[in-house]
């Protein structure tokens, strides 16, 4: 973080200083909002959760080394008082980028799915040019920018930031904060369908990162999908288009799947052709690599330097298509950070084509997709006819209601499915199952905590 006084940040964020016996002292570490976080120069962020009040650990984050605390009240230890410390945080990370971080390109990314992949793509790309700053694992909200925001320094040359929505006006609150000179929107999907209501009203709060170009910006839109692609008439920057579209300037052919679901393909650019062989599983990731790409070469990089970068990227956001193999040959797909149907249905294509290019047999494991709303049936049946119609070989489904929608559909269309009440009892039929040599992915919306049950068939032998 670029240093500022305590006086400084009291001037910023509206506060008062309380406890501070010298307003000079610097900041010079990024804010944390965890305590066991705190870095000498940090600046701890008291948020009040459902769980817990951030102020009860403020003596614990000074005692760690934060210079002070944003907190609502005095808190006994140096802080900066003010009414609103997630506000208050805003107005600190507005300034960092207006006065600070003038250098440097912040570039935005959103999407139904896969802006996780693609922001951890994109930032390994644009490294290539320069000092990059991106936001740790999906940190994506109101918490989670001003923290990423932080951690950039006047050095920096690009700021890559995820932007996450579950309202209208989110992205634009975002985007206000850090006013984006990159735009980039992955898809168009279902993932909180239950809160937006509609696919069209996903695509208006979407929308609104690139809506918040200037007219010198540059907006990366996914050219196969037609809402993201309608969104170019939302803006008076600059277009480039992405995807597998012919109508597409940065696009990928010959696409295929080596036995370990990992990518190969050609990219095709303004800036020439090259062989790129991905890291990572699962086809979803050629759109976010091509997102990448388009990023890559619109901001002076060659085909070859791009294609590079990508194919030495390495996944850094866990248990997004995260795949080991055990000493007995199982392999195991820890997709397990969240669910939708679109990230679903491609987690098991993917599952599928690692099936049919070595001769293994598929196992998916999934429970729930959340926050589907009035869809969440017809969704979950649907999950449960595409793995039957993908030729997966057996299906285990954990939970309630929805995971019996699942079993039923699939069942209904041939496919073996299991129907189990939790994690436990799936374990050891797991257990009891597996052969060596088995594909096995694990999925399940944030909330079902899947990963758990992944990181033990993991360390688990027949």
């Amino acid at each position: 973080m670029e240093p500022l006084s305590l006086a400084a940040v009291a001037s910023v964020t509206g506060g008062l200083l309380t406890d501070v016996p010298d307003p000079d002292t610097l900041v010079t570490e990024p804010l944390v909002f965890d305590s066991r976080s705190v870095k000498p120069g940090s600046l701890f962020l008291a948020l009040a959760g459902d769980r817990t009040d951030g102020h009860t650990f403020a003596a614990d984050a000074v005692r760690a080394g934060a210079t002070a605390v944003l907190a609502t009240r005095p808190v006994g230890v140096p802080a900066v008082v003010v009414d609103d410390v997630l506000k208050a945080a805003a107005r600190l990370a507005e300034h960092l980028i207006r006065f600070c971080l003038t250098d440097t390109t912040v570039v935005a990314i959103t999407g139904s799915a896969g802006k996780t992949s693609t922001k951890d793509l994109i930032a390994q790309v644009l490294s290539g040019l320069g000092p990059t700053v991106a936001t740790e694992q999906s940190f994506n909200n109101e918490i989670g920018l001003p923290v990423t925001v932080s951690r950039a320094t006047a050095g920096t040359r690009h700021l890559v930031l995820e932007m996450g929505a579950r309202h209208l006006g989110d992205i634009q609150a975002l985007t206000t904060v850090a006013p984006p000179e990159i735009s980039v929107v992955t898809n168009v999907g279902t993932a909180h369908l239950g809160e937006f209501g509609s696919q069209a009203a996903i695509a208006q709060a979407k929308g609104e990162i690139i809506e918040a170009l200037p007219r010198h910006g540059l907006a990366v839109l996914n050219a196969d999908d037609p809402l993201v692609r309608a969104m170019a008439t939302r803006t008076s920057a600059r277009v480039v288009l992405f995807g597998q579209s012919e109508t597409a300037t940065v696009r990928a052919t010959d696409i295929v799947l080596d036995p370990d679901g990992r990518p190969r393909y050609t990219l095709i650019t303004p800036a020439g052709t090259a062989p790129v062989r991905l890291r990572l599983a699962g086809s979803v990731q050629v759109p976010n690599s091509l997102a990448a790409a388009a990023v890559g070469v619109e901001t002076g990089l060659g085909a070859d330097d791009v294609a590079e970068l990508l194919s030495a990227a390495a996944p850094v956001s866990r248990w997004r298509m995260e795949s080991t193999t055990r000493p007995d040959g199982i392999t195991i797909v820890n997709d397990a950070y969240n669910a939708n149907p679109d990230s679903t249905r491609s987690s098991l294509q993917t599952l599928a084509a690692m099936g049919r290019a070595a001769g293994r047999r598929t196992v998916a494991v999934l429970g729930q997709m959340n926050e589907l709303g009035a869809d969440s049936r017809a969704a979950h049946e649907s999950i449960g006819r595409t793995a039957a119609s993908l030729g997966v070989d057996q299906l285990v489904v954990i939970g309630g209601d929805e995971a019996r929608w699942m079993q039923k559909a699939a069942k209904a269309a041939g496919l073996g499915a299991v129907h189990l009440p939790d994690q436990d009892t799936a374990l050891e039929l797991l257990r009891q199952t597996l052969l060596p040599g088995d594909v096995v992915l694990v999925k399940a919306s944030r909330d079902v905590q899947l990963q758990h049950l992944a990181e033990a068939l993991h360390t688990t032998t027949p």
